[in-house]
């Protein structure tokens, strides 16, 4: 049974996101940890650029995916915990930029923080995916 992406007719259509999402039984469901902006040697990326942060933590989410055999095409739900007053756009650009031309985007929620574990953190992505 395949992944249904639903979006009500009388519902915003975002390219970016959709309204809900219902789960086949027996899914491989992969969930992924918060990813931000470290690199391989655990050094922080863009300090004081949500922008850049965003693209080093995408392309992590990206690399988790791909290490258990999937890529964005199987995430079903995303999570953007952003701090403070930070101005989303650039990181929604980083985000566009590898989404492409996908038309079956995940649920996103999106949530303000006070802070993330690291206070030179700007953002932080968690996901679930559906594995093949």
């Amino acid at each position: 049974m395949p992944i249904e992406h639903l979006n009500p007719k009388d519902m915003h259509s975002n390219p970016a996101f959709s309204q809900g999402i219902i789960l086949p039984p027996g899914a491989r469901t992969l969930l992924i940890g918060g990813q931000n902006a470290v690199d391989e040697n655990g050094q922080i990326v863009g300090k004081g650029d949500i922008g850049a942060q965003s693209v080093k933590a995408v392309d992590n989410l990206i690399k988790v995916l791909e290490a258990a055999g999937g890529d964005l095409d199987h995430l079903v739900r995303v999570a953007i915990y952003i701090v403070g007053d930070e101005d989303l756009r650039p990181g929604f650009g980083a985000w566009m930029e590898r989404w492409g031309k996908r038309t079956k985007p995940p649920v996103v929620t999106g949530i303000r923080v006070h802070g993330l574990a690291n206070p030179d953190y700007l953002i932080e992505i968690e996901a679930m995916a559906i594995l093949p």
